[in-house]
């Protein structure tokens, strides 16, 4: 990568973007993080800045935001860099260079004139031939790492996870020993929680010269944590935020069917066949006809595919 902006730029964006606060104070309500932040004059830093060469009057913030943002969306090193960031988060940490270029020449343009269409850019994503191609699956660097949030969401989506009284009481989930080592909304630096070209040290991946973003927060303790937590938190919630097993239930009786199913809808169908047999077999040490046997047998299921490698592992 080749630097096209100075210390100086980062300094005078900082002004502008001085003077933002939460839209509400009360850090109890979930709208506190929810809401985008807004502009108080008050301490937004009055004096001009100048960023990538463009003069913005500090009078009004909203404004001089505005400004910035359009500036740095205009800039021409943007395009590939939004491209290899979200297919890194959606498809493969190591995208050619090839398939950057053809999600970086939708987004300057989506075929209509229009810069920054991220419906176009997604669509690019997920249906260019290194997202879909067998070719492309089989090669050593397909796929990556589920980060731990996006685990925890996936079940949550599948199991129709609520909270009737809005309060989502999961929590801070970022402590490694006892949680996921990962925490929405809670990124330790602005930069996110890995950064996009680390590589852990002394693996086949380094050696190979590929990328493991996700790997960064991944360790023996925070694999085990994850486990865990998800545990109980499959079993039993936390608070008022539960889910709703009734459709795997329906399927409990039968554990290839359970099985095929949740390979199908956590595991896009990459659970290999000596992994799908073990699952089967763990489901069925619980006879069908048990005390709770449907609730044991999907739990089991659940969590067996929850902490499987094709699971965290995307391709």
């Amino acid at each position: 990568p080749i630097d096209t902006y100075t210390q100086d730029d980062v300094t005078q964006l900082a002004r502008v973007f001085t003077g933002l606060v939460p839209a509400i104070s009360d850090v109890t309500n979930p709208e506190y993080h929810k809401l985008p932040m807004v502009m108080n004059n008050t301490f937004h830093e009055a004096g001009p800045s100048k960023v990538l060469g463009v003069m913005i009057a500090g009078s009004d913030g909203m404004t001089g935001i505005k400004i910035a943002l359009d500036t740095i969306f205009a800039h021409p090193n943007v395009p590939p860099f939004i491209g290899c960031q979200l297919i890194q988060r959606l498809v493969t940490s190591n995208p050619s260079p090839a398939y950057v270029g053809r999600v970086a020449a939708v987004f300057a343009d989506n075929g209509a004139g229009v810069r920054g269409d991220m419906k176009a850019v997604i669509r690019a994503i997920l249906l260019d031939a290194e997202a879909r191609s067998e070719d492309a699956l089989a090669s050593p660097g397909a796929g990556k790492l589920r980060e731990p949030v996006m685990r925890l969401t996936a079940w949550a989506r599948l199991c129709n996870v609520t909270s009737p009284s809005n309060a989502w009481a999961i929590g801070d989930t970022s402590n490694p020993s006892t949680r996921l080592g990962q925490g929405m909304g809670r990124s330790p630096t602005v930069f996110n929680f890995f950064r996009p070209g680390y590589s852990p040290a002394g693996t086949p991946i380094a050696a190979a010269g590929l990328v493991a973003p996700e790997f960064q927060i991944t360790n023996e303790q925070s694999v085990i944590a994850y486990v865990n937590f998800m545990y109980t938190l499959v079993a039993n919630g936390i608070g008022d935020t539960k889910a709703d097993y009734t459709a795997l239930q329906s399927l409990a009786g039968d554990s290839a069917v359970l099985v095929t199913e949740l390979n199908l809808v956590l595991a896009a169908g990459q659970l290999t066949a000596a992994t799908q047999t073990a699952i089967r077999d763990a489901v069925d040490s619980i006879p069908a006809t048990a005390t709770n046997a449907a609730v044991n047998r999907v739990g089991i299921a659940l969590m067996l595919t929850l902490a499987s490698p094709e699971f965290m592992v995307v391709k």
